[in-house]
């Protein structure tokens, strides 16, 4: 590794303005009293951020400075340090020429790891400086756990084929192939922030489906043998009957993945091939979310945070699975659970623990069903109920004669907009009085994908997109540069990273409790929209398309929108 006289850190720091010479010198009469590097003390006091130090940094070390967000990846070259050693060292591959390989280190001071990267690469080595965490997020798109479970699945084969599959069942086998396998495609899963595995026989091979941002992503197994064995091992982790195959079965179970406490749901099908088993993944170290946490925007918010300080009263939230409603749900309970406050929910299946608040498992096998429990819990003097889902008319009725007789009832239910509801109910059976009379407010949600921060990319929306975008805002856009992904290794070359929520509030005011009152529902559908407050789901995700935190076409596919609007123009 060449040396060059350098110039010292601080002395780059104060030539580009970066910090001033006072916080210098706090920063310096704090080193005097620690070990840490002068950039590290910097960074901790605030005095800089890592977006401004590191080239200055690079600069300094006399390397290149390369941000890893959008840095076009080669997997070929970068697969020429084996992933071991990228993760030892905190070195990837990033360029290689007929002269040299170009090296980007978290750490480029290192010599030892410049040493050993030498010795594998057997080439000479330019380095580059690049972000911690962009390198930890990078390595963990591209070293994925895809060889490791094809490995583990040949190994299950070969077992498979000489041993007795009864074996599998015996306490000791936490080295056997199927364990491992197991194993690796959690840590796989979790590693790609996937909410949800599939595990899916076909005629002759096996599809392990990951659900990442709400899309699913497939790897091929061709060892379908594998199959009975690996469900037979999950089974067993849930305390399922391995030997029932002829009907679903649904269980949960709990797993260590690296230093995370998972919590699984799963659900097996009987299909053609054999058997389907869907898993969702809970991550409780991330802890739950609050209402600002979730994306509402703040003057929502403050209306639906009015709205639960209510002492009776129902609140709905709405919208298709995945959509986020029982995140909504446990984040208002978050904000409700007190000790003053008595909270019972009842649940299918309870996915967070609450303290203080007693929660109960449905169970329908026994009798105890929505209906059976909500009508115990109200002789359990609670001043809120959350009922998971309104599945049925009598649990309906119970709830809304709750929310009437002085209990804040919580609730979910499938239709597609806030103001569908009250359909809805009415289709149950529930009386349009007892709603008028209990129903304060319903929230409809969705889950758009977050434009990718690494290789978001402006972009301008053509004439058809920009008729729709005016028509569903009911105003004058100007146009203006939108912005969408282009794909790239962080996001998995999908454009986007993350979802992020979008809501419709519809409040029940007296002038639209007295029409229900009435029964006249077209006109309570009119008069709700025209609400000031209103705005439906189209137009909150056209708001965030303005924002550049989704992209246009995650708004057109949640409103369906455009192609309508196209048809119709």
């Amino acid at each position: 590794m060449e040396t060059h006289q350098k110039i010292s850190l601080d002395k780059l720091l104060i030539k580009h303005r970066a910090i001033s010479p006072a916080q210098l010198k706090k920063a310096r009469l704090i080193q005097k009293n620690k070990t840490d590097k002068l950039e590290k003390i910097l960074l901790e006091q605030g005095y800089i951020t890592e977006d401004k130090l590191l080239p200055i940094l690079a600069i300094q070390l006399q390397v290149k400075w390369i941000d890893l967000k959008r840095y076009p990846f080669k997997p070929d070259i970068v697969q020429l340090i084996p992933e071991t050693d990228t993760r030892r060292f905190r070195a990837i591959a990033l360029n290689r020429t007929n002269d040299f390989i170009l090296v980007g280190m978290v750490d480029p001071t290192d010599i030892f790891a410049f040493d050993e990267l030498t010795k594998i690469l057997k080439q000479p080595i330019h380095l580059a400086l690049v972000r911690e965490n962009d390198f930890l997020r990078t390595i963990d798109g591209i070293y994925r756990r895809t060889d490791e479970i094809t490995h583990f699945a040949k190994k299950l084969l070969e077992e498979l084929s000489s041993n007795d599959l009864k074996r599998l069942t015996d306490k000791d086998i936490n080295e056997a192939p199927v364990v491992k396998l197991v194993q690796s495609l959690f840590e796989d899963a979790l590693q790609m922030r996937a909410s949800d595995i599939h595990i899916e026989p076909d005629e002759k091979v096996l599809r392990i489906r990951l659900r990442i941002d709400n899309q699913l992503h497939e790897q091929i197994i061709p060892e379908i043998s594998i199959m009975s064995a690996l469900v037979s091992r999950l089974k067993l982790m849930a305390g399922l009957d391995i030997s029932e195959k002829r009907l679903p079965q649904d269980g949960r179970f709990n797993l260590q993945v690296k230093d995370k406490m998972i919590d699984v749901r799963i659900s097996t099908l009987p299909v053609q091939y054999g058997e389907s088993v869907v898993m969702r993944l809970l991550d409780h170290s991330e802890g739950l979310l609050n209402l600002t946490q979730l994306g509402m925007p703040s003057k929502l918010r403050q209306r639906f945070e009015h709205k639960l300080k209510h002492a009776y009263g129902m609140l709905l939230v709405t919208g298709p699975t995945g959509s986020g409603k029982t995140t909504t749900l446990y984040a208002a309970l978050n904000l409700l659970n007190r000790p003053e406050t008595k909270i019972i929910s009842i649940e299918d299946p309870i996915e967070y623990r609450l303290p203080r608040v007693n929660q109960v498992q449905i169970n329908s096998d026994i009798g105890l069903t929505f209906s059976t429990v909500l009508r115990s819990a109200l002789r359990q003097d609670p001043d809120v109920v959350l009922v998971g889902e309104m599945r049925d008319e009598e649990t309906a009725e119970i709830g809304l004669r709750a929310a009437m007789t002085g209990h804040l009832v919580l609730s979910t239910l499938h239709t597609n907009d806030a103001i569908s509801v009250v359909n809805r109910l009415m289709d149950m059976g529930a009386k349009d009085y007892l709603i008028a009379a209990s129903l304060r407010a319903v929230i409809a949600q969705r889950l758009l994908r977050r434009i990718c921060g690494s290789c978001r990319t402006a972009y301008t929306p053509n004439v058809q997109q920009q008729a729709w975008l005016n028509s569903v805002l009911n105003q004058s856009i100007k146009q203006a540069p939108l912005q969408h992904g282009i794909g790239c290794a962080h996001c998995h070359n999908t454009g986007y990273h993350g979802r992020v929520g979008i809501f419709e509030l519809l409040e029940i005011d007296a002038q639209l409790a007295n029409l229900l009152t009435q029964g006249d529902v077209a006109t309570f559908t009119q008069t709700a929209k025209q609400r000031p407050n209103y705005q439906n789901l189209s137009q909150a995700a056209l708001q965030l398309t303005l924002r550049n935190i989704t992209s246009l076409e995650e708004a057109e596919r949640i409103s369906g929108g455009l192609d309508e609007f196209v048809h119709l123009a």
